[in-house]
This record gives structure tokens, C-alpha cells and sequence, in this order.
């Protein structure tokens, strides 16, 4: 199954190899237009996966802050979403 993540009109990630957390598709880097990223400063911290980092989303001249997340270096019990990215805050994860 291909999943899908878009916002604004543009696809941001395609992939067949999406790993599901708590709901959330992973997708991996390599399947992710990281030309639509931008790095943010905005951190977060789970107790079993890690410290997350955050992207800006960029697409048609918009921006979403915040709207990606990645764990650069997750805890063992979440080693398979290692070099892959999430979405959120508006953007539409598809599946099919």
C-alpha cells in the first residue's frame, strides 16, 4: 500500500515502506521531497521514542511551522523509525 502525505497542493513524502507509530506513518527519508523542508529550533521529548526535531514545511509560497518531526537519534524500543519523518498540523496523510 502507497501512502501519501500533501499539504497545499503539493506531495511532500510517497512511500510503500511507511512504519505506523501511535497512528502516525513514518515515512522514510529517502521517499520524503526534503527540498519542501526547512530545519526548525522546535524540539520535543517522548519518554520512549526520544528527543524529536522538527521542519517547516514549504509549499506554493506557504509555510507550516513545525509540521514534520523526526527522531535523529531515537531510544532502542523505537529504532525502526530511525531516518524516517512524520506529519501533522493540517497535512493530509493518505493511504492507497
Amino acid at each position: 500500500m502507497t501512502v501519501t502525505a500533501s499539504w497545499n497542493g503539493k506531495v511532500i513524502a510517497k512511500s510503500d515502506k511507511t512504519v505506523v507509530v501511535e497512528n502516525n506513518h513514518y515515512f522514510p527519508r529517502a521517499d520524503v521531497d526534503e527540498m519542501m523542508l526547512v530545519a526548525s529550533d522546535t524540539t520535543s521529548h517522548c519518554p520512549w521514542k526520544g528527543d524529536a526535531s522538527y521542519y517547516t514545511i514549504t509549499a506554493n509560497g506557504e509555510q507550516n511551522a513545525d509540521a514534520a518531526w523526526y527522531y535523529p537519534d531515537p531510544k532502542d524500543a523505537a529504532s525502526e523509525i530511525k531516518d524516517h519523518i512524520a506529519f501533522w498540523k493540517g497535512v493530509e496523510v493518505s493511504e492507497g
